[in-house]
């Protein structure tokens, strides 16, 4: 018998959504997976930029990755709504497996760059089609009160991993292995995903587009016009993405550019991690020390301090001063990342999931690639130092026109702004 003393499970917080197992299972195998994922984000774009010296093909490189979520999105939300969601995305995990170590195989022996950009090219494509259906679903496995903590865990892992999958990759070139047998380890951490997933099935949701051809694609569109919140989320996120964040795909040649430093050092490997810690507590801290806090508040915020400490990265020449300007430019970033995700979740029901999800992996992960590929000869020809300061100054800008305390009430889905977190769950590669 409990306690009279005792007081309710708070909600809302990354504790109370690792209580319910199904999340939790798949929490933990998606981010021993993203760990694979990460150690090869991090070494492909470094070999590129080694072996080239061309930000301009760095800045492709991630198009060809990130990309197809641009253009490919929306397609794949609708599949999301018609096929067996567990079946489609086991079968595209399984699909980037095997691009994973083919591309083992093309760094084995130095194949081509051509043939690099084809097999990314590909598991750009597998993703693309994936993460729809497995976002959609995943906040159906905890209870609506508990989708912020869930939202908040998932950002973290992402950015755990971005730690966790460079410092890997670091102690296993030191203790002999080369870059291909890296890509084949990245292939077998599929696995972890794929396991627990092939033996509880995702739960069937039915989606509210059921229209067909062209009103099929365009569903999610016409209801982020309805409801003006999700319509400003996307759009400022797209705008966000393209004009303030190619410093991060482009990492290795800003800090070549800026800092001189080599993107096979050992300093470029530590100012990375300590940029993916920030990050990695930022997003987390929607979900713990921020749970209570306005989301509105944390956006406006986050986008004022992000502006300030873009601009202070992009003048830093020394990497003393770099290293704790990265940290907070980490936390801040993935801190208002989190917090648009956790407001557009709550914003959504889980029928309307499939149809706007979509437009949000287009705006952030498919528009970034864009800003990487317009970024990357400007980069070549004038230096990191312009196109940084001009993302600050977007970044101002767009908290300002973006700022979701100019709603009316009937803007949000409850027909009131919202205070407290409440959305969803996890991604996958």
């Amino acid at each position: 018998m409990s306690s009279p003393t005792s007081t309710p499970r708070r909600t809302g917080t990354a504790r109370s959504a690792l209580q319910h197992r199904h999340f939790r299972v798949l929490f933990i195998g998606a981010s021993l997976s993203n760990v694979g994922t990460w150690m090869q984000n991090f070494m492909l774009p470094a070999y590129l930029d080694v072996r080239t010296g061309s930000a301009a093909l760095v800045g492709l490189l991630i198009f060809a990755q990130l990309g197809p979520m641009f253009f490919g999105s929306v397609p794949a939300g609708v599949l999301a709504d018609r096929v067996d969601r567990t079946r489609l995305i086991l079968t595209m995990q399984a699909s980037m497996m095997v691009l994973s170590v083919v591309l083992g195989g093309l760094a084995r022996w130095s194949a081509p760059i051509w043939t690099i950009f084809a097999i990314q090219l590909g598991i750009g494509i597998a993703n693309t089609v994936q993460a729809p259906a497995f976002n959609a679903s995943l906040p159906s496995l905890v209870p609506r009160a508990d989708i912020g903590g869930a939202v908040s865990l998932n950002s973290a892992m992402i950015n755990g991993s971005r730690i966790a999958g460079p410092a890997l990759a670091a102690f296993l070139g030191w203790i002999g292995l080369d870059l291909w047998q890296l890509f084949l380890i990245n292939a077998a951490t599929y696995c972890f995903v794929m396991v627990p997933l092939a033996k509880n099935h995702l739960p069937s949701i039915n989606g509210m587009n059921k229209a067909k051809g062209w009103r099929a694609l365009t569903a999610g569109v016409g209801l982020a016009r309805r409801r003006k919140v999700l319509l400003v989320l996307l759009s400022s996120m797209f705008c966000f993405s393209v004009i303030s964040l190619p410093y991060i795909g482009l990492f290795p040649s800003v800090t070549r550019l800026n800092l001189g430093l080599s993107a096979d050092s050992g300093a470029y490997k530590v100012l990375y991690i300590t940029w993916g810690l920030g990050a990695f507590l930022g997003a987390l801290s929607v979900g713990t020390v921020f749970s209570e806090v306005s989301r509105h508040t944390l956006i406006r915020w986050s986008f004022r301090l992000f502006a300030l400490f873009l601009f202070l990265f992009a003048i830093t020449r020394n990497f003393a001063v770099a290293l704790p300007v990265s940290f907070v430019l980490g936390v801040v970033y993935f801190l208002l990342a989190t917090a648009m995700m956790t407001e557009l979740q709550h914003n959504l029901t889980d029928a309307e999931r499939a149809s706007i999800m979509p437009l949000w992996f287009m705006s952030f992960g498919g528009s970034i690639p864009i800003g990487n590929l317009l970024a990357g000869p400007i980069m070549d020809a004038v230096g990191a130092r312009w196109v940084l300061a001009v993302g600050a100054i977007a970044a101002a800008v767009n908290g300002v026109v973006s700022d979701l305390g100019r709603l009316d009430e009937d803007d949000f889905l409850d027909g009131e702004p919202t205070s407290i977190p409440e959305t969803g769950p996890s991604r996958l590669h």
